[in-house]
């Protein structure tokens, strides 16, 4: 970085950085939340995802979703490293919010956040089955993929190196989804198509709202580059082509 670029223009153009002892304070404050909604969403995910195990119609699929929360669990754990280099507290952290907690399934959060934790709002509704729990994970999978694809450029070199290592084992959840996912419309079509269209606006809910000011100070720092409008635009097209070919939508 040259002696007269502010860190932010540097940033801005492509820089990194590489540990705490170089992080700005707003700089941490604003990758800290980033890295805290990451951590709760995977660990509210995989609380929530632990009923579907039960849910399973047989082994094969049980062992499938045993994967996705083990996997969902470990992610977690990876990013809270990370957070732990800026002192956050992480033997405290997996025990410090009702991860498996879920509010009434009519609820409307929209994007909102509830409660005391970072998890998305999408991850507050409750699965109420095992077509539930497959439509679920399908469509947050896409958009997992999509945001993973945006995060995994962040200027914070550990946190995107990270997030480049889980990718391939999330893409991988979606496409065990998919799997479950073909079984169930060969033999319920009708069940499936409404799950679809619960959870499809609640999913979309998880990009965030268009003309985000937070993203405007996220681009400053690098830690973000494509407005929340484009990660929904790429997440909706490629729902309509994957479920589309289904004859889910």
């Amino acid at each position: 970085m040259s002696e007269t670029m502010t860190i932010e223009q540097y940033l801005a153009q492509g820089g990194v950085l590489t540990s705490p002892a170089n992080a700005p304070p707003r700089y941490r404050g604003e990758l800290l939340r980033l890295m805290a909604t990451f951590v709760d969403s995977e660990l509210s995910g995989s609380a929530g995802f632990a009923d579907a195990i039960n849910f399973a119609p047989g082994v094969k699929e049980r062992i499938a979703a045993a994967r996705i929360v083990l996997e969902k669990t470990d992610h977690a754990e990876r990013v809270l490293k990370i957070m732990g280099e800026f002192g956050a507290d992480e033997a405290r952290y997996a025990a410090h919010h009702p991860w498996g907690q879920r509010l009434d399934r009519d609820a409307d959060l929209g994007a909102a956040r509830h409660g005391g934790d970072m998890r998305l709002s999408v991850f507050h509704y409750p699965i109420t089955g095992w077509t539930d729990a497959v439509v679920m994970n399908v469509l947050m999978g896409l958009a997992v993929g999509v945001q993973l694809t945006e995060f995994a450029r962040a200027s914070y070199a550990p946190l995107a190196e990270t997030l480049r290592e889980i990718a391939p084992r999330e893409a991988r959840h979606t496409e065990l989804g998919f799997e479950g996912l073909e079984r169930i419309v060969a033999r319920e079509p009708a069940a499936a198509q409404a799950s679809v269209a619960y959870w499809r606006p609640r999913v979309a809910a998880s990009f965030g709202t268009a003309n985000s000011v937070r993203f405007e100070t996220l681009r400053r720092f690098g830690l973000r580059h494509r407005p929340n409008e484009a990660l929904l635009e790429d997440w909706t097209a490629t729902v309509q082509a994957r479920l589309g070919a289904l004859g889910l939508l």
